[in-house]
């Protein structure tokens, strides 16, 4: 989550690393930092250009399945294209995510609730939920992993 009127990584603190499943239940294997996962940071101050009441972020594992059940809910979802990505802004550190989320900002018309890609060359395909606060996209994340355990075609 970004402090209001955040303007650098520093601003927005984050969860080190990833989030796991330990006994089925998941778990940070550390303690939210400031200026942590520079990625999502990037991403949610990106996010905020357009909406700065939307400062958290959670990143998911990739999963059609988990895109069609967005879908189904009536989430907002959009995605990007990492092939598209101009050469010269993937010479540039940081860059790429500003990028991805102003593309999928304008080919919505507003800001999602879900932004995704489905990877490019040594890139994960991700989705990020987007929300106002930590537990706003916490509630949508758990919401998503209780129905997505209940489909069978998990992929």
């Amino acid at each position: 989550m970004a402090l209001e009127n955040a303007k650098s990584v520093e601003d927005v603190v984050g969860v080190p690393g990833r989030i796991t499943t330990v006994n089925g239940r998941a778990k940070a294997f550390t303690m939210p930092d400031w200026g942590a996962s520079s990625h999502m940071a990037r991403l949610v101050l990106e996010v905020m250009e357009h909406d700065p009441e939307r400062r958290s972020a959670l990143n998911l594992r990739y999963s059609t399945v988990i895109i069609e059940i967005c879908e189904k809910l009536g989430l907002k979802v959009s995605s990007y294209n990492r092939t598209e990505e101009p050469d010269e802004l993937r010479e540039i550190e940081g860059k790429t995510v500003s990028w991805g989320v102003e593309q999928a900002i304008n080919s919505l018309g507003e800001v999602p609730d879900i932004i995704y890609h489905t990877g490019d060359w040594g890139k994960e395909p991700i989705i990020a939920l987007v929300g106002r606060n930590p537990v706003e996209v916490a509630e949508m994340a758990v919401c998503l992993a209780e129905l997505f355990s209940l489909r069978k075609d998990k992929k």
